[in-house]
Parts: structure tokens; C-alpha cells; sequence
């Protein structure tokens, strides 16, 4: 059998995160529009019989750190790198190939990689050829495939180069599992995703979610949290005119945290200011940035 944990890296927006959930088949990791909507190390398990077990990672697009919470996004990014057995380098067809590499060739993975060169479906073929070429030369890359995010063909070509490159060894987890995380994580993720998705550019970096309470009911789950911001004017334009954009929020990510959980779910929302959270070592802890 073979096992292994199978880490993907790449630049902010890249597409890591759709990637995970399109290897998976199920949304482990939030996606958005967004540079680093992805903050923490999510793993997701494929696993077949007696064949092999995949864990893979989603890890925080690689940046320079401005506050405490970038520190601890990059901290995510260092343990992937330790235990990686395989790299998957995910580039943007379009994006500039030299800055890539440099940020490829800084991660001094001593594992074989797999360079991905994502979005090849609208890019140019002449593009697409000209980053093969480039990537096949450096010496972290064992293999180069090109991907469009749904495109399945692929994904069962990147399959078999993966299992082809893992050690044989026995499975990490059951058959039964998906991830390591805990349910309030991606409950958390869920309501934090549709803050992205609604709002500009300042909110959602400003923003935090935390699961104050998950308990499970007969006919439903109950959930409490609070978003947690930086000023009281973020609250206000969270909490919208009459409440209308808190009650749009606690809407769209109680609908997925019901296809999450195949169950009812009631979701009730606050807004809490805390000034500075993101360079705050006590809050970013209570928060979930260990």
C-alpha cells in the first residue's frame, strides 16, 4: 500500500483550495476571489482499500508577514514543508514564471514535486508550452501537468503520478475519515468564506470567526458565533442597514452548512470589535491561529 502526505504550495490565489476540493470531491476548503481567503493548514484524506492513502494539504498562499496572524499563516506553510513526502507546486499559467520559481526554489523541498500550471483552459497554448518548458528544467520537478479547475480527466492523470511518488507504508487515518479538523472549524470557515464573498476589499482580512457553541438537537444543529472585527466601523458595515447584510451572511452559510451536515441547522451571528486582534498573541490563540 502506499501512504503519504501530498502538500500543496503556491502562490496567494493561485488556486490551491479549489484544487484540494476538486482531488477530495468535497469542499474541505473555503474559495474565494480573494488573495489569502485560505488561513490555516487544511488536510483532506483520499483514501482506496489496501491501495493507498493520500493526505493532502491546502496551506496559505506563501507571503511576506505584516502581523502576528501572517506569521502564523506562514508557521501553517513551514509544517507542510517538514512532512511533505510529495510537493505539488501550483502556478497560474498567466502569472510571472521567474517570481515563481524563485519562491519554488526557497522552499528547499527535498521531496519530488509536481509543478501544476493552473488555468491552461484560457490561456494561450503557446503560454501553457513555454511554462512546461520552463518548469521541466528546474530541478525540484520530477513531472509538469497542466489543469483547469473542473476538468476530472486530469485529475485522475495527477492521481497516478501522485501514488506513483509515495512511499509504501500503512494508512495514517481510517477509511472513514476525511480530515483531522474538527466540525466547528468548518462551520467557522463556512460563515468567514461568505464575509469574503460579500464584502471589499478591507473587511475580510480585518475579520475573524469564532464557534462559540455546536450542539447537536433531534431535529437540528444549533450554532452561535461571533465575527470578530478590528473597528466599529467594520461592525457597521457588517451588520448592514437594519441588519440586512448580518442576516445575508448568517443566510447563504447556513445553507452550506447544511449540505456540509446533510441537516437543519439554526445559526446565530454577532459582531464583536477587538481592537488589533491580528497582532494580539492571547486572541489569536482563542481564535484558532495556534
Amino acid at each position: 500500500m502506499k501512504s503519504g502526505f501530498v502538500n500543496i504550495f503556491g502562490k496567494p490565489n493561485a488556486g490551491k483550495s479549489t484544487l484540494l476540493n476538486g482531488l477530495l470531491g468535497e469542499k474541505l476548503a473555503i474559495v474565494s476571489s480573494k488573495v489569502q481567503t485560505t488561513r490555516h493548514r487544511i488536510k483532506g484524506f483520499l483514501t482506496k482499500a489496501d491501495e493507498y492513502q493520500i493526505i493532502f494539504s491546502d496551506t496559505p498562499g506563501i507571503i511576506e508577514p505584516k502581523y502576528k496572524l501572517h506569521e502564523k499563516m506562514m508557521g501553517a506553510v513551514k509544517s507542510a514543508l517538514e512532512d511533505a513526502d510529495v510537493g505539488i507546486l501550483l502556478v497560474d499559467v498567466t502569472d510571472n514564471l521567474e517570481q515563481c520559481n524563485e519562491l519554488f526554489t526557497s522552499l528547499r523541498l527535498k521531496v519530488p514535486c509536481i509543478v501544476i500550471l493552473n488555468k491552461t483552459d484560457i490561456a494561450e497554448k503557446e503560454l501553457v508550452d513555454k511554462a512546461k518548458a520552463y518548469f521541466e528544467t528546474q530541478p525540484y520537478c520530477k513531472k509538469t501537468l497542466g489543469i483547469s479547475a473542473l476538468n476530472q480527466k486530469i485529475f485522475s492523470t495527477l492521481l497516478s503520478a501522485i501514488i506513483e511518488l509515495l512511499p509504501e507504508g500503512l494508512p495514517f487515518y481510517s477509511e472513514e475519515e476525511l480530515t483531522d479538523l474538527p466540525v466547528k472549524f468548518f462551520m467557522g470557515e463556512l460563515i468567514r468564506e461568505k464575509i469574503y464573498q460579500l464584502f471589499g476589499d478591507e473587511i475580510p482580512y480585518h475579520s475573524a470567526v469564532l464557534v462559540n457553541s455546536y450542539k447537536e438537537k433531534n431535529t437540528l444543529v444549533k450554532i452561535q458565533a461571533d465575527i470578530i472585527v478590528q473597528r466599529e466601523t467594520q461592525k457597521v458595515i457588517l451588520i448592514g442597514e437594519g441588519g440586512k447584510m448580518i442576516k445575508k451572511i448568517g443566510t447563504l452559510a447556513r445553507q452550506d452548512m447544511e449540505k456540509f451536515l446533510e441537516q437543519k441547522v439554526f445559526l446565530e451571528l454577532f459582531v464583536k470589535v477587538r481592537a488589533k486582534w491580528r497582532d494580539n498573541e492571547a486572541q489569536l490563540k482563542e481564535y484558532g491561529y495556534n
